[in-house]
Formats: C-alpha cells, sequence, structure tokens
C-alpha cells in the first residue's frame, strides 16, 4: 500500500506564505536520518531535502500564499494546502498519513491523522523537511525583496526582531493581516 506522508511548514509566523508538502517513500531506497524538520539542523535540513527528492516515489510542495491564508483563516488555509500537495502527487497514494489531529474533508484518498506524526513516520518526516527546506529559501528571497523585516533570518515568525521591525516599518505585503500583531499595526501603518 502507498502511504504519502503530509506536514506543514508556517503555520505560526506573521508573514509568508504556508508551505505544505506531500511525500511517498520508496521502501527500497531509504533515507537514513529522518525526523521532524524542527529537530534538525539547516544544513542536515538540506542534505536530506536533496536525498528525498532524488529517492521518494513521489514528492509535491504547495505555497497558500498571504492572501488565502486571510481570506479563509491558517486552520483552513492548511486543510487545502494538504489537499493540494496530495493531489498533486505524480503517483496517488492509498493513504494519507497526516501530522496533527485533524484530517482535511476533501483528501483525495483515505487518511490517517498522527499527533507528532513528524517524529514518528518517516513519510510524515520527509514531507516535514520538504515543506520547512522549501518555505525557508522563500523567505531567504523575500528577504531580499522586503529588506529590513529580516525575514531570512527569522522567516516571518514573531521573534523580537521580527516585532521591532513590524513595529517600526509597519506590516508590508507579506504580513497575514488575520494574525493579531499584524492587525493591530495596520491602523497606524497601512500595507504599502
Amino acid at each position: 500500500m502507498l502511504q504519502a506522508g503530509v506536514d506543514e511548514a508556517g503555520r505560526g509566523p506573521l508573514a509568508g506564505p504556508l508551505a505544505v508538502a506531500a511525500v511517498i517513500l520508496d521502501p527500497r531506497r531509504p533515507i537514513r536520518g529522518l525526523d521532524d524538520s524542527k529537530q534538525l539542523t539547516p544544513e542536515r535540513r538540506e542534505v536530506l531535502y536533496a536525498r528525498i527528492v532524488e529517492r521518494a516515489l513521489a514528492w509535491h510542495v504547495v505555497l497558500v500564499e498571504v492572501e488565502e491564508i486571510d481570506r479563509v483563516n491558517i486552520f483552513q488555509a492548511t486543510m487545502l494546502g494538504m489537499c493540494r500537495a496530495l493531489a498533486g502527487l505524480a503517483v496517488a497514494p492509498h493513504e494519507a498519513l497526516i501530522d496533527g489531529n485533524q484530517l482535511p474533508r476533501a483528501l483525495p484518498c483515505p487518511g490517517v491523522a498522527i499527533v507528532d506524526g513528524d517524529a514518528l513516520e518517516p513519510a510524515i518526516s520527509a514531507a516535514s523537511i520538504l515543506a520547512k527546506v522549501t518555505r525557508d529559501r522563500v523567505m531567504c528571497e523575500l528577504d531580499r525583496l522586503y529588506p529590513g523585516y529580516g525575514f531570512a533570518a527569522h522567516k516571518g515568525y514573531s521573534t523580537p526582531q521580527h516585532l521591532a521591525a513590524l513595529q517600526t516599518l509597519g506590516p508590508c505585503v507579506l504580513h497575514r493581516r488575520s494574525f493579531a500583531p499584524v492587525r493591530e499595526r495596520l491602523d497606524t501603518h497601512p500595507l504599502f
């Protein structure tokens, strides 16, 4: 039975897209060292990213942009992203292993929600790594386009550096207007 692991990166940040990945691992080509992406160094994630892309039977990463996150909310954006990532796989899985405690209603195949699945199931770990590396790369690129916020350093999370930049510069188009710290700044600093 082909199982696809599904995970996301970027639910909590104040800025930037949500990345969602689906991966079907090849049991004949195991990948050592898979783990929850948060437990790995950036360098180790990059090494594993390359191995996953090379050895997986199928993989697909989607980005859910800020506008959609603000329109439907972060939970619904995550559910939509999971369905899109699965639908984008070149090989249709028989079952989806979803990190978390909720299943999207519109899954294209049967699914199982697994709390802490990114640490327990190798396919979910692989999806976690692809999503995290993809999102981190995007945020580094966006840092060049929107200097001053420090996106390359904090990846859009609400660090003291990011909150200080938000206070000084106000929100930019990458900020999620539906998130409270951004929404509070919109009154005094409209988007540019």
